[in-house]
């Protein structure tokens, strides 16, 4: 009952406009890429990235800055010679790399493998009916479950070890001591109807280390030195440019704005 007064609150408020804006996409869709920028012309598909699978292997922090992927789509500028030079994808995807006890297929070849196109569909898969190594729901059955996104509490799945996201690439990454992370901390919002929001840098580090948010996303480091709206967020900055996108959905309010929904008395 709770989750349906919400619903019509952030209705009324502009926040969402139908009951299907709770889920932008369908589990194994969301935070799904797609990479387009060198394929028209080549007789290549677009590449569909699912962003739950390698989520479930490797922390946002060892992708996003030590191989370099950038936050947004298309603008890495990943290509084929790329890849085959180590970079990019290729950087696991090398035909050569032992990760978790199976050797990593390579991404691109300057031939065409002898399976033939195959290979090539395992990634450059978009409108093709390609066979599945990882199915979701069969992947993520005994994962703990959340309400929005893709409908999996990552975290949790972490917190109970069923999931040991790696941070270290041999060749790419160095090992550092980890950094004593700071305290929890509230942010205080202006809005009466809804709790004020506990930020944990604890669970954020644990995935992103500090190098994901600042200084690009946050630029400052002191409390209350960014200034930003639920507006800015839900334009893509700050909390939005992960929360929306891959993390958990900002209609999922209850997951920051840790106290419940007050509704006014008549």
């Amino acid at each position: 009952m709770r989750r349906v007064l919400l619903l019509i609150v952030l209705a009324v408020l502009g926040i969402v406009a139908s009951a299907d804006a709770w889920n932008k996409a369908l589990p194994p869709e969301y935070g799904r890429v797609i990479i387009r920028n060198y394929t028209q012309g080549r007789g290549l598909a677009p590449v569909v990235f699912d962003h739950w699978l390698h989520r479930s292997m490797f922390t946002c922090r060892l992708c996003h800055v030590d191989i370099g992927f950038a936050m947004k789509a298309g603008a890495t500028n990943i290509t084929a010679a790329t890849n085959m030079q180590g970079f990019h994808c290729g950087a696991c995807h090398d035909g050569k790399k032992i990760i978790k006890g199976r050797v990593i297929f390579a991404s691109c070849m300057k031939e065409l493998p002898s399976e033939g196109a195959e290979r090539c569909d395992r990634c450059h898969s978009l409108g093709k009916k390609v066979a599945k190594e990882y199915e979701f729901s069969a992947f993520t059955k005994k994962m703990p479950k959340a309400f929005l996104g893709n409908g999996i509490d990552w975290e949790e799945a972490e917190n109970k070890g069923i999931i040991k996201p790696l941070d270290v690439l041999e060749g790419v990454s160095m090992q550092r001591s980890p950094l004593k992370a700071q305290q929890d901390f509230s942010i205080p919002i202006r809005a009466t109807w809804i709790g004020e929001v506990i930020f944990s840098h604890k669970k954020h580090s644990n995935w992103n280390g500090c190098e994901v948010c600042h200084p690009e996303i946050f630029p400052s480091v002191q409390k209350g030195g960014t200034k930003y709206s639920m507006f800015d967020i839900m334009d893509g900055q700050y909390c939005g440019a992960c929360h929306d996108k891959v993390a958990f959905p900002l209609q999922d309010c209850s997951r920051c704005h840790t106290k419940p929904v007050q509704f006014p008395s008549r």
